[in-house]
């Protein structure tokens, strides 16, 4: 089975809760690459923040506010997937 990601949430620490359609929820912790690269455009909190969403599906950023999946920065859902630690709904528990 091939997972594609069906929500994000991200953080203001550059983590993202990603949402996948298996229903395992995994943390992704984007720090390590923001700055850097491809990533560059993802250093500014605000925009990680504001920008994160699902495209392609999987975990994505719309650089240029257009939605175009084209133009956006995306991380393989393989990757979040192995990559990522498990975890429960962090919505869940806010509702709680």
């Amino acid at each position: 089975m091939i997972c594609s990601v069906v929500q994000v949430k991200p953080t203001n620490d550059f983590k993202v809760y990603v949402y996948f359609n298996d229903g395992k929820i995994k943390l992704y912790d984007m720090s390590p690459f923001v700055g850097k690269g491809v990533f560059k455009p993802l250093e500014s909190a605000d925009f990680f923040v504001e920008r994160c969403t699902v495209m392609n599906d999987t975990l994505a950023w719309d650089v240029t506010g257009t939605f175009d999946p084209r133009e956006c920065i995306d991380i393989a859902p393989e990757t979040i997937y192995a990559d990522g630690i498990e975890i429960t709904d962090p919505l869940a528990q806010e509702v709680a």
